[in-house]
């Protein structure tokens, strides 16, 4: 069974696209590389053994998305994880958000709804939650204004998505909300590679460690939690890409309950942006130079997930400690480094 993994040599694709070749689907991916490195591809076949279908181009170009489906007549599930994913950078470029997560999302589905059947997996967030009254997070939890471009891009998403599964039933499409990955896989041989500077948390603490960056700034230390800093749900990426062949398989095996669904898929557990530096520091045995700074426009106080919906209907729960995946992360960087 041929699964198309969009943006498959990133960090959560690329984990993702392991899953499922473990499982025993074959797997194409397209990827523009515009965060990520056809080097990847060595590093899935040397943990699988397997062979992956690569087609490098933006899908942006809606022509080319087009011709992609017709010589790849045979897929049966779309993992569309290509998109832009830095809530700060979303707020300094908003126009560039828009164009490359929507465009690229309306594409996909436009092809998707003229085959008898499809599925459909969307790689959404928890920032389409903004600002939550309450903790943990339900997904009935009302969707806010969103915090930033990125998250707005999220939001749209999913009603886009859920508009289509409205007129076009043959179309079953799940959404997964996730909330921080972090980690790497368990043999070093792929994780987390951003381009330039990182603009998540944990690539950027194993970067100040390693000595490629002279200091890691955390963003506030005012915000009304145990230590003033944010609190963020973190998730380690394997048991996240086990979610999304879950998820996926649910469709395939017809066990969804309508033909749009959304799951939160977490730890349960919140970590502030200290104990996570804590963590790391005693996974690394290391001592972190870190400062604090103002906080960045963008950021919300706290998210962390209810995952009893994800757990029992999907039959899914994440396994890895934080401090499992901060030693996964670091195990990683030093190979990258080395």
């Amino acid at each position: 069974m041929k699964i198309l993994v969009t943006g498959g040599l990133g960090f959560i694709g690329s984990h993702t696209v392991v899953e499922l070749q473990n499982k025993g689907y074959e797997v194409v991916i397209i990827d523009n590389c515009s965060n990520s490195s056809p080097d990847v591809i060595k590093g899935i076949h040397a943990i699988t053994g397997k062979d992956v279908i690569f087609e490098q181009f933006d899908l942006r170009e809606k022509d080319k998305v087009q011709e992609f489906f017709k010589r790849h007549h045979d897929i049966e599930g779309v993992i569309h994880f290509a998109a832009s994913k830095a809530v700060g950078e979303s707020v300094e470029k908003p126009l560039l958000y828009y164009e490359n997560n929507l465009s690229t999302l309306v594409f996909m589905l436009q092809q998707l709804t003229e085959k008898a059947s499809a599925n459909f997996i969307f790689s959404s967030s928890c920032t389409v939650y903004g600002q939550a009254d309450e903790l943990p997070i339900t997904e009935d939890a009302p969707v806010k204004a969103a915090e930033s471009p990125y998250g707005n891009t999220k939001q749209i998403g999913e009603e886009i998505i859920r508009d289509t599964c409205k007129v076009h039933p043959a179309l079953k499409a799940i959404s997964l909300r996730y909330f921080n990955p972090i980690g790497a896989h368990p043999t070093a041989e792929i994780g987390e590679l951003p381009i330039g500077v990182p603009q998540n948390l944990v690539p950027f603490i194993t970067q100040t460690a390693i000595g490629l960056r002279e200091q890691l700034s955390v963003f506030g230390d005012d915000y009304p939690t145990v230590d003033g800093t944010c609190i963020r749900d973190y998730i380690h990426v394997v048991d996240l890409a086990k979610a999304h062949v879950v998820a996926l398989q649910r469709l395939l095996e017809d066990n969804n309950k309508s033909n749009y669904e959304v799951f939160n898929v977490g730890t349960g557990t919140g970590s502030s942006v200290l104990e996570v530096i804590h963590s790391f520091e005693k996974a690394s045995d290391k001592k972190l130079n870190y400062k604090i700074v103002e906080r960045r426009e963008g950021d919300i106080t706290a998210a962390y997930a209810d995952t009893t919906k994800a757990n029992n209907e999907l039959g899914w729960k994440a396994k890895s400690s934080l401090d499992d995946s901060l030693s996964s992360a670091w195990k990683w960087e030093q190979k990258v480094r080395s």
